[in-house]
């Protein structure tokens, strides 16, 4: 059995398939999270208190749009190192990757595939070095799982647009300065927008008492005839097929993610398990709490394995949408199933802040819905092995 000092399992010795680059970003971005989340983020979330501080921090270390080329701020790394970094924030905390993720994969993507020279010089590296914070508008009130249903809308109105309509569920949104929103226009065609913190008719209110994603900043977005200049549009795109490249990216980045939070209840959990006396020995020793730790192991394993296998086919270009929706919502299921074993093994403690456990689970209550629920990814699976959508 082999095991980082750190304590991170690699039963298949899956370090080998990793370039020395990929190590040294790993090392790099764990000891970030060890050395500005880990000890703080009990306390965050117990204060639901998102701290703004950490989106420079975020970007000094590389966690914003790894994948963007370097002339616009970016890492210009690959997509086995984008999972990894999602991989080891998410070990930290979901709320914390939810920040680095939506700011790359949902801001700063759109504006790099989908926009003009002059919009990837102006946002781009802002964004990329966390001087400006970025939320992604898609969902709205009524209409999640369906957004082609959106009523979000913008008018030509000669010299600008006018945008009209709500935004509900958006991660960072109350401490953004840029929004990438998606409207329709007049004809009912979807467009992609760069709304500016300012912009008059614009606000971003605030989500409060939830009992997820505690440390992670949660709003609105509400849009009250906003004027919203022409060059703001994203030109290169139009339809679903904007927003929901997007969402590849951003699902492609919590696959990894989860993986970080199962390693995390995993690790707890065998600790514990070696140090707690019942009987006059470890419950380690007792056949069911190896049972437990063998299963979670296996799982973790296979989704790690999962997990590679779609970096690769990223990096050649070659995944699928519904490649990405099958690891999303396999290796989410799979965390949140190890949380809860994690939980039973540390007994009454583990409902406690001395532990990650609770806060993990809670945090994988969001993570397993937002982005594309558990169901409805299980749905795109079905869809493409029959060929009919159930959904529709």
């Amino acid at each position: 059995m082999a095991y980082e000092s750190s304590g991170a399992p690699d039963y298949y010795n899956i370090d080998d398939l990793l370039t020395e680059e990929h190590k040294l970003i790993r090392q790099s971005l764990r000891e970030f999270v060890k050395r500005e989340i880990s000890p703080n983020i009990e306390q965050w979330a117990q204060d639901a208190h998102f701290p703004s501080e950490i989106v420079r921090k975020f970007g000094d270390v590389g966690a914003f749009g790894p994948t963007i080329p370097a002339e616009y701020g970016g890492g210009g790394l690959d997509y086995i190192s984008y999972g990894i970094i999602m991989q080891e924030i998410e070990r930290g905390d979901s709320g914390m990757r939810s920040t680095a993720s939506v700011q790359g994969s949902l801001v700063m993507y759109p504006i790099y595939a989908y926009g003009s020279e002059e919009q990837r010089k102006k946002y781009l590296p802002k964004l990329a070095s966390g001087e400006w914070l970025g939320c992604f508008g898609l969902t709205e009130p009524d209409h999640g799982s369906n957004p082609g249903g959106m009523t979000t809308n913008i008018k030509d109105m000669g010299d600008h647009y006018l945008l009209n309509g709500a935004k509900m569920w958006i991660s960072n949104s109350p401490e953004s300065q840029v929004a990438v929103v998606w409207a329709k226009n007049e004809e009912g065609r979807i467009k992609g927008l760069i709304v500016e913190r300012g912009m008059e008719g614009f606000s971003a209110p605030e989500i409060h008492n939830k009992w997820s994603l505690r440390a992670s900043c949660t709003g609105e977005l509400v849009f009250d005839n906003v004027k919203v200049p022409k060059e703001n549009l994203l030109p290169n795109v139009e339809g679903l097929r904007g927003p929901l490249g997007c969402l590849d990216s951003a699902r492609y980045g919590i696959a990894w993610g989860a993986i970080g939070v199962a390693i995390d209840c995993y690790e707890s959990a065998r600790k514990y398990a070696m140090e707690r006396i019942q009987f006059d020995k470890p419950i380690g020793a007792f056949q069911l709490t190896q049972k437990k730790l063998a299963e979670m192991l296996t799982e973790i394993t296979k989704a790690q394995l999962l997990a590679w296998r779609l970096g690769t086919l990223k990096n050649e270009g070659k995944a699928t949408t519904q490649q990405i929706s099958m690891a999303k919502r396999n290796n989410v299921d799979m965390a949140l199933h190890i949380a809860r074993e994690a939980r039973q093994i540390h007994g009454g403690m583990g409902i406690t802040g001395e532990y990650p456990i609770m806060r993990h689970m809670m945090n994988l209550e969001s993570v397993i819905t937002y982005e594309g629920t558990h169901d409805i990814h299980l749905l795109i699976t079905g869809a493409d092995i029959t060929g009919i959508p159930a959904f529709k």
